[in-house]
C-alpha cells in the first residue's frame, strides 16, 4: 500500500473545474435531508471522477475523539464490489479515520495478490468548525491526482455545508416541536352539560409546526365557550404567538363579555404588541339551557353542525378581521342548536387543498354525511379520517361540542 497526504493544487484548466463545480451545485443539497444529501454526494462522484463512492456521517451526538466508532455509513453508489475488495486488503476505516485526524484528503494505493491496484481517497466533509463526515472514493487503475482530489475536495466542503443545513434544521424542529407540545395543553374542561372532543393532528414532525388551537372556557349559568384559532405562519414564532393569543382569550373571556367583545378587546391589546403576527379565531358560546349558541368570528372559516341523521350543514357567522390587525369590528349572531346536534369547530388544514377554492372545500365538508347517534369523540374521528386529515397539507385542529343530555353519562 501506498498512501500520502493530498492537498488541493493547482494545474485543473479553469473552465474544467468550473463545470465540476456547477453540476456540483446544481446536484447535491436538493433537500433538507441528510441522507439525501449524502446520496447526492456519491452519486455525483461516481459519475465525474471514480467507480465507487461511500459517505459515512458522524452521529451528531457524538464528539470527534473516536471518529472510526461513530461512523454510519449513510450512502453507496457505483461498484460495491470494489468496497468488498479493499475490505479483504485493509479496513477501509483506517483510510477514512486518517483522513478525519489530519483534517484534509488522503490518498492511497492498494495492490492486491491479483487484479488490478485499486486507489483510494478519503476526504472529511467539514463546515462551520465542525466535521460532518468522510467520503470514501474508489476506482481501479491510475491513482487520483492533485486536480482530481481539489475537485472531490470542493464538492465535500459544498455537501458538509448542506448538511450543517440539515443538521440545524432538525434542531430548530425538534425545539419547535417540544415547544409545540407544552403550549398545546389540553383545553379547559367545559361544563358537564356538554359533551366535547378535540383533536389536534400535526403535518408531521419533518414540517414546521404550526400555531393552531383550541379551547373551552366555563362560564356562569352552564354556559361553555367555545375557540378555535390559527395564528398565521409556522415555526418557532407561530407557536409562541399562539400560546400568547390563548391566554389572553382566557383571561378576556373569564371577564364574561359577549363574544364579539372578546374579539375586540383581544385585537386591540395584540396589535399593540410589536412583532406578533395576526390570527384567526372563531368563538362559540353554547348555552345549553337555552340551547342556543352564539358565534363571532376573526377571518376564521364557518363552523359545521352534523344533525342527528348524520347531515351537515354549515352555520353562516358575521366575519371580521383577524385578530391583531387593530380594526375591531365584530359582530356576533345567535342561532338554535338541538339538543342532537353536534358542533364542529376546525381550522382550515381539516378542509383546505392545494390549488381548491376554499367554497369547493367546504362544500366538501357540508355534503358530508356521518353514521348517527355515535359518540362525539367517535363522530370527529369519523369527519377526520373521511377528509383525510391524517394526510392534510397543515395542521389541524377541530373541536366537537354536543349538549349532553340530562341524565346521560
Amino acid at each position: 500500500m501506498v498512501e500520502r497526504d493530498q492537498a488541493a493544487g493547482p494545474g485543473r484548466p479553469a473552465a474544467e473545474g468550473f463545470r465540476h463545480a456547477e453540476r456540483a451545485v446544481a446536484a447535491i443539497g436538493t433537500t433538507l435531508d441528510a441522507r439525501t444529501t449524502a446520496a447526492e454526494l456519491a452519486a455525483f462522484l461516481t459519475e465525474e471522477l471514480c467507480e465507487s463512492a461511500t459517505v459515512e456521517l458522524v452521529s451528531p451526538d457524538e464528539q470527534l475523539t473516536e471518529p472510526g466508532d461513530f461512523l454510519r455509513r449513510a450512502a453507496t453508489a457505483g461498484r460495491h464490489d470494489l468496497l468488498e475488495r479493499l475490505e479483504k486488503i485493509q479496513r477501509p476505516e483506517d483510510v477514512r479515520v486518517r483522513a478525519l485526524d489530519a483534517g484534509h484528503p488522503i490518498a492511497a494505493c492498494f495492490t492486491p495478490p491479483s487484479g488490478a491496484g485499486l486507489a483510494a481517497l478519503a476526504v472529511p466533509l467539514p463546515a462551520r468548525g465542525r466535521t460532518y463526515g468522510v467520503v470514501l472514493a474508489l476506482r481501479t487503475g491510475r491513482p487520483f491526482d492533485d486536480d482530481e482530489t481539489a475537485t472531490v475536495q470542493h464538492t465535500a466542503r459544498l455537501a458538509a455545508a448542506h448538511l450543517r443545513h440539515a443538521h440545524e434544521y432538525q434542531e430548530v424542529n425538534a425545539r419547535v416541536w417540544d415547544l409545540q407540545q407544552v403550549l398545546l395543553a389540553d383545553p379547559g374542561r367545559p361544563h358537564p352539560n356538554v359533551e366535547l372532543a378535540t383533536r389536534y393532528l400535526p403535518v408531521g414532525r419533518s414540517a414546521l409546526v404550526g400555531g393552531d388551537w383550541c379551547e373551552t372556557v366555563r362560564l356562569h349559568f352552564g354556559r361553555t365557550l367555545l375557540v378555535i384559532g390559527d395564528v398565521m405562519g409556522h415555526g418557532l414564532d407561530a407557536a409562541v404567538d399562539m400560546n400568547a393569543y390563548r391566554t389572553l382569550l382566557r383571561y378576556v373571556a373569564a371577564t364574561d363579555l359577549p363574544p364579539h367583545r372578546i374579539l375586540r378587546r383581544v385585537d386591540a391589546t395584540m396589535c399593540e404588541e410589536r412583532g406578533r403576527r395576526p390570527a384567526t379565531c372563531l368563538l362559540a358560546l353554547l348555552d345549553p339551557a337555552r340551547e342556543t349558541v352564539a358565534f363571532a368570528s376573526a377571518g376564521h372559516l364557518p363552523p359545521v353542525v352534523f344533525h342527528r341523521d348524520g347531515t351537515a350543514e354549515l352555520v353562516p357567522a358575521p366575519v371580521g378581521p383577524p385578530l391583531g390587525t387593530g380594526f375591531g369590528a365584530y359582530e356576533v349572531a345567535a342561532v338554535p342548536v338541538a339538543a342532537d346536534d353536534t358542533l364542529v369547530l376546525f381550522t382550515d388544514g381539516l378542509v383546505e387543498r392545494r390549488g381548491e377554492d376554499i367554497d369547493t372545500s367546504l362544500a366538501r365538508l357540508a355534503t358530508l354525511r356521518v353514521r348517527p347517534g355515535q359518540p362525539v369523540s367517535r363522530l370527529l374521528d369519523e369527519i377526520l379520517g373521511r377528509l383525510g386529515a391524517h394526510q392534510a397539507d397543515d395542521d389541524v385542529a377541530a373541536l366537537a361540542a354536543r349538549i349532553r343530555h340530562r341524565g346521560s353519562p
